[in-house]
């Protein structure tokens, strides 16, 4: 990973210029910690992207990961330079999607609303938005795009502060992907924030793919491979990623041994 000053934003499959110039320019992000990527956050971008295609007056140009930094503490968090790497391995083949490490080189915890607020500037503060004509330029909508059991904290008390998640709503917006087991349609109608730009997407193909399932299979010596990208699977066994337990067992067995 790079450090914080030699940091430069990803626009390496970011479209520059609208194919239809009509249409307003849309990125979506996905902040997470990754650990580790799976084809459901790589499906995510894509049902989104039929979604806005089929639905919208958006053009989507660009989609982000970005993980979270090592100052978020829970529990079976590979390390941000793991995550980011397993990151870059599982969207190689991904058109439109990128990795911004700038969240997980900072050495404190981010916000959601201050990611989003980062990829405002970079995009409409800095590049002044996407080309739209031969001498103009249109403002890119950013978004949020996550699974309906992250939209569902957004009614758990002390879980966000009150005054990002009206910012990130209300400025950003978020494409939701239903998820088995959240009553989505639930938890958008207890918001009290604004929830015109919250875009519900239906999964006609139920996947209930987890990091947290993933971590727990490898844990267990269970097969992941057809799960994740298999770069990712490679990784995870080559630096021997999410398996304490299975580590601490062949060590108590070294220990009677050794008896």
């Amino acid at each position: 990973m790079s450090s914080k000053q030699d940091y430069t934003f990803p626009q390496s499959k970011l479209k520059l210029a609208l194919k239809d110039p009509s249409k307003q320019p849309l990125v979506l992000v996905a902040c997470g910690s990754f650990s580790p990527i799976t084809y459901l956050h790589l499906r995510m971008f894509e049902m989104a992207s039929d979604y806005v295609r089929l639905n919208t007056n958006f053009e989507l140009v660009g989609c982000y990961l970005s993980p979270v930094s090592d100052a978020y503490k829970k529990k079976g968090l590979a390390s941000a330079e793991h995550r980011m790497t397993m990151c870059e391995l599982g969207i190689e083949n991904a058109p439109l999607l990128m990795v911004d490490e700038w969240e997980a080189i900072e050495p404190e915890y981010t916000p959601t609303a201050q990611v989003l607020d980062h990829l405002d500037d970079e995009l409409n503060t800095f590049r002044r938005g996407i080309r739209s004509g031969p001498d103009s330029k249109k403002e890119v909508q950013i978004s949020l795009v996550a699974g309906a059991d992250l939209i569902s904290t957004f009614n758990t008390p002390g879980v966000w502060a009150e005054e990002d998640l009206f910012h990130i709503l209300e400025q950003y917006g978020a494409f939701v992907i239903e998820r088995s087991g959240t009553d989505l349609s639930l938890a958008v109608s207890e918001l009290k924030q604004p929830t015109d730009k919250i875009h519900v997407i239906t999964q006609e193909v139920t996947n209930d793919v987890s990091s947290t399932k993933i971590r727990d299979f490898v844990n267990r010596g269970l097969s992941v491979k057809y799960l994740v990208p298999p770069a990712v699977v490679e990784h995870i066994d080559k630096f021997g990623l999410y398996q304490e337990s299975r580590k601490q067992a062949n060590t108590g067995l070294e220990e009677e041994g050794k008896q």
